[in-house]
């Protein structure tokens, strides 16, 4: 497996020192009342005016995925490939849109 050059490794001792670095005061952070992480939320201009509603939230679990056996051309393939890596996520996900499709056709 290639190694990412964005990820980086840290010993326990390197994560303390880097904890100790933040300027995160992490005990006044776990002093705020309910109350008042309401009250700074409200005031966060990114966060102004999305009241999320949860009353009607389902859980949705995903269905497990089937593995199986397929053949398919070289240059279909090479395509998929030549766009970097996570292929078979986009083959996927071309599968579904031409499924969601065609039964969106049928209703």
């Amino acid at each position: 497996m290639k190694k990412d050059k964005n990820i980086k490794s840290y010993t326990a001792v390197e994560l303390q020192a880097k904890r100790a670095e933040s300027r995160t005061d992490l005990s006044r952070v776990d002093a705020f009342t309910d109350a008042e992480l309401e009250r700074l939320v409200a005031e966060d201009e990114d966060e102004r005016g999305i009241l999320p509603d949860w009353t009607q939230a389902k859980l949705i679990l995903p269905l497990a995925k089937i593995s199986v056996h397929l053949r398919l051309d070289r240059d279909i393939i090479a395509f998929f490939k030549s766009q970097g890596k996570g292929h078979i996520s986009r083959m996927q996900a071309v599968l579904k849109a031409y499924v969601d499709a065609h039964r969106a056709q049928s209703k």
